[in-house]
C-alpha cells in the first residue's frame, strides 16, 4: 500500500505574547525594553509524508515483507520577524525507517512477527542572536545547526483471535539511539560568517508500545480501540557539543512519558464502499517549566473520518481527513545566555524572555492505495 498525508498546522498566540533582551553580562537578566517582532501565527507549513509496504505470503503461515516509513517528524517554521526568535524559528527533525519483516502464524488464533529497522535521521535547527560585541553584527544574527545519523532498531508484534470476531494486537517498537554530526554557522545580516564549527547531538528516540482490539459486531458494523504509550522521558534535552567538547547551547526539555488512546468504528455500506469515524485523545509529554516555542503543543484532540472503495476485489482506495485540536498552552521562556560564551571569545551574548499563549490546530488528508498481486 502505499499513503501520503497533508498536514498544515495554524498555531494562534494572543496578543500578550511579549519579549525582553538583557544585554549584560551571562549570569545576570537585565531587560532594556521590548523587542520588536511580529507574532503571525501559522507556524508549520503543509508537509508531505508518503510510505509504502509489501507484503508477501509464501503460504498460509509464512509472510514476508517490506516497508518504507516515517515513523518521527517535526517542523516549525516562523516568520523572519517573531519575536520569540531568539529561543527557535526553524526547527526540523526527519527519521525515514526501511523495515523488512517476517511474520508466522502458527494456528488460528497465533500469529507473531519481528522487524529489523534502518533508521536515518535529519535535523536542523536554527534561531536569531542578538546583535551584540561577541558578533560585531549590525542586526540579528542567524545561528544555524544541522546534522544526521543511522541506527538500528526492531519490532515486535504479536495477533490473538480468541474467537474469530475479536482480534487483539500488541507491538513494540524498540528505541533507537542516534549521535547526529554536523556544522553549527553564525551568520550576520549581510551573509558574512562569523562563527563556524562542527556540532553533535545525542538524540534517542523513544520506544512505542501499542495495543489494539478490533471487534466485528455484525456482518457490516466493525468497532475498534487503541492504547499507545510512549517512552518519551528519554529526552531530557537538547545539548548541542562542538569540536572541542564546549557545549554550544543548551535547551532543556524534560519529557514525561506519554499515553494515547484511540477509537473508531467502520461500517461497510456496500459490497465496494466502507465508512470509518474516529476520535482520539493524545496526551503531551511536554510540561509547562520547559515547553518551547520549538514544540510547543499540549494535550490534543484528533477527529477523523473516512471511506474505503474497492472497485475491483484486487484494488481498494482509502480517503481520510482529520481534524487535530490542542488544548490552549502557555510558553515563557527565560535565558541568560542565548548562546555559550566558548563560542564567542568569552564575549557574553546576553540575555531573553518570551511568553505567549498557543491555540494550535491542524486539518489532515490522507490518501492511500492497496493493490493485490
Amino acid at each position: 500500500s502505499v499513503d501520503t498525508d497533508i498536514s498544515n498546522v495554524s498555531a494562534n498566540r494572543t496578543l500578550d505574547a511579549g519579549v525582553a533582551q538583557g544585554g549584560a553580562p551571562v549570569g545576570t537578566q537585565v531587560p532594556i525594553g521590548a523587542i520588536p517582532g511580529t507574532n503571525d501565527g501559522d507556524m508549520v507549513p503543509g508537509t508531505l509524508v508518503p510510505f509504502a509496504f509489501y507484503a508477501h505470503p509464501v503460504n498460509e503461515q509464512l509472510a514476508f515483507g517490506f516497508g518504507v516509513y516515517a515513523p518521527f517528524g517535526s517542523k516549525t517554521e516562523y516568520e523572519d520577524t517573531f519575536q520569540g526568535r531568539y529561543f527557535g524559528d526553524y526547527t526540523e527533525l526527519r527519521v525515514v525507517s526501511a523495515q523488512p519483516t517476517v511474520s508466522y502464524r502458527f494456528n488460528e488464533q497465533w500469529s507473531a512477527g519481528i522487524g529489523i529497522t534502518y533508521n536515518q535521521v535529519e535535523g536542523e535547527l536554527r534561531r536569531q542572536l542578538p546583535s551584540s560585541a561577541a558578533f560585531n553584527a549590525a542586526g540579528d544574527v542567524d545561528s544555524r545547526v544541522e546534522g544526521d545519523d543511522d541506527g538500528w532498531g526492531y519490532n515486535l508484534g504479536v495477533i490473538y483471535q480468541p474467537v474469530p470476531e475479536t482480534t487483539l494486537g500488541l507491538t513494540y517498537r524498540s528505541a533507537v539511539d542516534y549521535e547526529l554530526e554536523g556544522t553549527f554557522q553564525a551568520t550576520d545580516p549581510l551573509g558574512n560568517v562569523v562563527r563556524a564549527d562542527t556540532a553533535s547531538l545525542d538524540l534517542t528516540t523513544p520506544e512505542t508500545v501499542n495495543f489494539s482490539l478490533t471487534q466485528q459486531m455484525t456482518d457490516r458494523l466493525k468497532l475498534m480501540f487503541g492504547a499507545s504509550w510512549v517512552r518519551w522521558s528519554q529526552f531530557e534535552e537538547i545539548s548541542i557539543i562542538g569540536s572541542q567538547g564546549n557545549e554550544i547551547t543548551n535547551e532543556q526539555q524534560n519529557y514525561s512519558n506519554a499515553w494515547a488512546f484511540a477509537s473508531g468504528g467502520e461500517y461497510q455500506l456496500t459490497p465496494t464502499l466502507a465508512l470509518r469515524a474516529g476520535v482520539t485523545l493524545d496526551f503531551t509529554p511536554t510540561n509547562d517549566q520547559d515547553r518551547s516555542v520549538r514544540i510547543p503543543s499540549d494535550e490534543r484532540r484528533i477527529f477523523s473520518v473516512g471511506a474505503g472503495w474497492s472497485p475491483t476485489p484486487d484494488l481498494t482506495l482509502d480517503f481520510a481527513y482529520s481534524y487535530l485540536t490542542e488544548r490552549s498552552t502557555f510558553v515563557e521562556q527565560d535565558r541568560q545566555d542565548l548562546l555559550a560564551s566558548a563560542q564567542t571569545g568569552g564575549v557574553p551574548v546576553g540575555g531573553a524572555t518570551y511568553s505567549a499563549d498557543y491555540k494550535n490546530q491542524a486539518h489532515g488528508f490522507g490518501a492511500q492505495l492497496t493493490y493485490r498481486f
